[in-house]
């Protein structure tokens, strides 16, 4: 079973991730039945569930997709920095792979080349990075 953890914060573009990384599994085979997308407030919360759902010790991975875009805060940093790192020692902690989906963006305009258009859809390219680490981890 692989779940995918998503941001509802800048769901504009997350639900465009959300839609490409579906899209992506079931074409390569996974059933719908077997994918639970689990949504959290934002960025921030993503590693606290992808951690969770990592330890149920009934998922192969976790794709984790989010949007942080800067603003004229430091906040930014903080969320995009805290986020990766927490996924990360998820991912090494659980020995599971959790894909890093979270787009870090200077604009709203880079979020959406990243979602589906000019830039392809990163969504699609975690659900892939997850899919290939399950089987690289099996063999």
């Amino acid at each position: 079973m692989l779940f995918r953890s998503a941001s509802r914060f800048n769901d504009l573009i997350v639900e465009r991730l959300v839609d490409g990384a579906l899209e992506a599994l079931v074409g390569h085979g996974v059933r719908e039945a077997d994918i639970t997308v689990t949504w959290v407030p934002g960025a921030w919360e993503l590693p606290v569930v992808a951690q969770r759902l990592a330890g149920t010790g009934t998922v192969d991975a976790v794709v984790a997709l989010g949007a942080v875009i800067k603003g004229s805060t430091d906040h930014y940093t903080h969320v995009a920095g805290q986020c990766a790192a927490g996924l990360m020692r998820v991912q090494l902690e659980s020995r599971l792979p959790v894909a890093f989906g979270v787009l870090t963006t200077e604009t709203i305009e880079q979020c959406i080349e990243r979602a589906g258009t000019k830039a392809g859809n990163k969504g699609v390219e975690a659900a892939m990075a997850a899919l290939e680490t399950v089987l690289v981890l099996r063999s």
